[in-house]
Formats: C-alpha cells, structure tokens, sequence
C-alpha cells in the first residue's frame, strides 16, 4: 500500500490530515490538544509557515498552511510538531510505540472558491463527528479567531486567509467566513468529503493539471477527476485513514519523528 503523499512544491496552500496511531484517541483530554496547538505556535515562526486554519480533533488533526515559497517550511514544521507531541503524550503515559499512523497526507488547494469550501470542511470536523453542533463550540481549531473572538496566543495568518479566499481583510473573512459555515450547517452539505483528503490538488482544471505537471514523474499513474464543482488529482492508492497490514505496521514507529 502506498504511502501518504508528502509532496514538496513551492508556493502552494496545503490541506494536511494525519491520525494518530491505529486511529486512536490519544488527544481525547483537552491539556494534550493544548500541546499540539502549544508546539505549533513554536513551529510557525521557526519554519516561517503561515497557518491558515485547524482543528485539533481526538484521533487526528487538519491543518491548512502555505509554504515560505522555498518548500521547505512546512515538512520540518510538521516534523518538529508532531515529534514532540508524541515525545511528551509516551513519557507522560509511560506509554511506548508509534504515536502517529503512518505520515501525513497533504493535498494543495487553489485559492479562492476551493479554499473557502476546504477552510469550512475543518471548521465543521467536529460537527460531523457530532461531538458539537456548531464549530464555535469546539476550543481546539481556528473558527474563533478567525471570527476575531481570541486576540492573544493567535496562530492564524488572517491576512493571507483573507487574501487567498478573495475577501476584504480580517473583518470582511469574518463575515463572509461566517456565512459559509451557517450555510453550510442549514443544508445537507456537510458530510465528509474525500476529495479533501484523498487527493494529491483540488481546484479549477488548470491549476489541478499546473500541480500534476510539476510533480513531473510523480504525476504518472494519478488521474485528474471532475468532480460536481472542481477537479482533483486522485491519488494512485487509497492512503489517508487506512489501517497498515499486521505484516507493514512493524515499520510504523520508523515512520514517526522522536
């Protein structure tokens, strides 16, 4: 089974998802969701990565960022993070093994209209787990800030989000960001999605065949696929959110950064 996609292109918006080990709750108390956010308010300005959006969930974690532009902030940023999270959670519980499934999976999203729909799929993660019935309700993700509800330890680059959903500054992103998700929770569209989270770009035909053509030979054997309202790159395999087999998950702790 392949891998989960990490591929490096400069310049790009990135959608990542990663689970915890087995798909286990291993942040199901809120001080250990404090850690993970903790350690990317240390990675953020380390690896000069902007952080549009997240949500710290209790078996994985979304998080939207772009690049330096040099493609080279966002792996190590991700690395030191989810190092060190699994350092502390497995000293603290005397607890040993992997702590992550597998590596993360990273899908570029063009700006604009696709931007908008992914920033509201994390948004609502929790209220399609039906831990909440409104993305307000869950502390551990971006909706309050970019709401402008929280004002000290922010991780967001709301000037850039505002920039790359094509809204007016901070204030228009909240409002029209507002709306979104009210939309959104008043129809039947929030169900889980896999073209966030199974593909290689999501967004117009252009910039979906721009991204296959920079992964060059990495783009072969990957499909570009119209969906209802974009086109995606599908990945070759299924990755994200799949279980290794008892013979592959002896190699997931050298898949975990200690």
């Amino acid at each position: 089974m392949a891998r989960a996609n990490r591929h490096r292109i400069p310049g790009c918006i990135w959608h990542i998802t990663h689970r915890f080990h087995k798909k286990e709750f291993l942040l199901k108390f809120a001080h250990d969701r404090h850690r993970f956010v903790g350690w990317l308010r240390e990675a953020r300005p380390r690896f000069s990565m902007q952080i549009l959006n997240y949500t710290v969930t209790s078996n994985h974690v979304h998080l939207l960022v772009k690049d330096n532009d040099e493609a080279k902030s966002i792996a190590p940023a991700i690395q030191l993070v989810a190092g060190r999270v699994g350092q502390e959670y497995n000293q603290r519980k005397h607890r040993k093994g992997a702590f992550w499934e597998d590596r993360y999976h990273a899908t570029a999203i063009e700006s604009g209209e696709q931007l908008r729909r992914c920033l509201v799929y994390i948004d609502l993660n929790m209220v399609r787990a039906g831990a909440v019935h409104h993305p307000a309700e869950w502390a551990f993700g971006g909706y309050h800030e970019i709401q402008g509800n929280r004002r000290r330890n922010t991780l967001l680059a709301l000037d850039a989000l505002a920039e790359a959903t094509e809204t007016d500054g901070p204030d228009g992103l909240a409002k029209a960001h507002r709306d979104w998700v009210e939309e959104i929770l008043a129809s039947d569209k929030g169900s889980r999605e896999e073209i966030w989270t199974k593909s290689v770009a999501v967004g117009s035909e252009p910039f979906v065949r721009k991204i296959q053509e920079k992964l060059g030979a990495r783009g072969i054997g990957r499909s570009v696929v119209a969906s209802e309202d974009a086109y995606m790159h599908r990945e070759a395999t299924e990755t994200y959110g799949a279980d290794l087999d008892p013979k592959n998950r002896v190699i997931a702790p050298n898949n975990c950064c200690f």
